[in-house]
């Protein structure tokens, strides 16, 4: 498959892994008291409400055509925390709720793949048109499992303004919560030091070895193929 198609399914398979991402956060605070998002009609499916033009579409499909790992993000659910009745209990379900949903999307991207992979050959002899869909079949249920699970991986990292950052309160006391709230604020100097200058400095990726022992493994394990 050249370049540009695959940067094409990528987007096309980023959009709704985003789009559920997003929603899945507002929903369930909305379950636990939050009427912040669906006030501000966030629990639509509606991919124009949840878009954002540069963390959709132009980064993901930068990072494909320099065959660097796609990832990115939807305009982030409003939740407030202070409609929780236990703040830890609260900030940890809705943390976890994206990447759940992706994990989701995890398994059914790779049983797709797979049963296509047990299909396909079976069907062989039914012309090069059935062939060239199962293959463009095959390939969008591929890249759909690697996005979700990028995106899972990704945003469990524990830095602000990722999911992680969310789980990671219910760990910890309040003193180091505390604690924890007045680095906050220099969250995004840190993640885009993780993510930008260090490899940059020090010729390594963080992100990149996180990766290398989450993603790819498992992208190959349940699908068979491994990327690049």
């Amino acid at each position: 498959m050249s370049t540009f198609w695959f940067a094409v399914l990528s987007i096309i398979c980023l959009i709704p892994a985003v789009v559920c991402h997003e929603v899945a956060h507002g929903y369930v605070a909305y379950r636990l008291g939050d009427p912040t998002a669906k006030s501000r009609g966030r629990l639509s499916l509606n991919p124009i409400k949840h878009v954002d033009p540069v963390g959709t579409i132009i980064l993901p499909v930068a990072l494909m055509l320099f065959n660097l790992p796609a990832f990115g993000w939807a305009k982030p659910v409003p939740i407030n925390p202070r409609y929780f009745k236990d703040y830890r209990k609260g900030m940890l379900l809705t943390g976890l709720a994206g990447p759940a949903v992706n994990l989701v999307f995890v398994l059914l991207g790779a049983g797709v793949a797979r049963g296509l992979d047990l299909v396909v050959p079976v069907l062989g002899n039914m012309g090069d048109t059935f062939a060239a869909v199962m293959d463009w079949a095959w390939w969008a249920a591929f890249i759909f499992t690697y996005i979700n699970l990028v995106l899972m991986f990704f945003n469990l990292i524990p830095i602000p303004p990722l999911d992680g950052s969310r789980v990671l309160p219910i760990f910890l006391s309040d003193r180091a919560l505390a604690k924890y709230h007045q680095f906050e604020q220099y969250g995004i100097m840190t993640f885009f030091l993780v993510l930008m200058v260090l490899p940059r400095l020090l010729n390594f990726s963080p992100v990149g070895a996180y990766f290398s022992v989450t993603v790819y493994p498992i992208l190959q394990f349940l699908t068979g193929a491994s990327f690049g």
